[in-house]
């Protein structure tokens, strides 16, 4: 059963993978840890002191690309959608998305826009099994109930 939008608890609660980001903040903590070991610990007087501060920074670049893929979401409000990706974030009204897709081996939901583009919603990934397929039937939902590009 999914939520109405007419449900703002519910409704508007903010999307978020589960898996992924579990196992991404995992992985920027061990990955961290790992190459801070590695340049504290490593045998040899030719590593400088500047070799090991590269190090470290490789594992904080590395620990940044995994905490960003933690922060992917997506923030419904009664006005828009706010889609924050890996990389790139788009703000759109609800009347610009058409319809949510979900359908095949998609990785994560994808929404077709009026425009005829087509934007990925990291946030509700399939790893995440049934939760995942509640969460595009919500979204579905908000898009029905506050967009009107649907009704062209």
């Amino acid at each position: 059963m999914t939520q109405s939008p007419s449900d703002p608890h519910l409704a508007f609660a903010v999307f978020r993978p589960r898996r992924g980001r579990i196992v991404a903040i995992t992985f920027a903590v061990l990955v961290l840890a790992a190459f801070t070991l590695v340049a504290i610990v490593a045998p040899g007087a030719e590593w400088k002191p500047f070799d090991r501060a590269l190090v470290i920074a490789f594992g904080l670049a590395i620990a940044w690309f995994l905490l960003r893929f933690a922060m992917i979401r997506a923030v419904p409000t009664r006005e828009s959608l706010v889609v924050r990706n890996l990389l790139t974030s788009r703000t759109l009204e609800w009347s610009e998305i058409v319809s949510v897709e979900f359908a095949g081996a998609d990785p994560w939901v994808s929404l077709d826009l009026a425009d005829t583009d087509e934007l990925a919603v990291m946030a509700i990934q399939r790893a995440d099994g049934p939760r995942a397929r509640k969460e595009a039937a919500r979204l579905a939902a908000l898009v029905t109930a506050l967009g009107e590009a649907g009704d062209r």
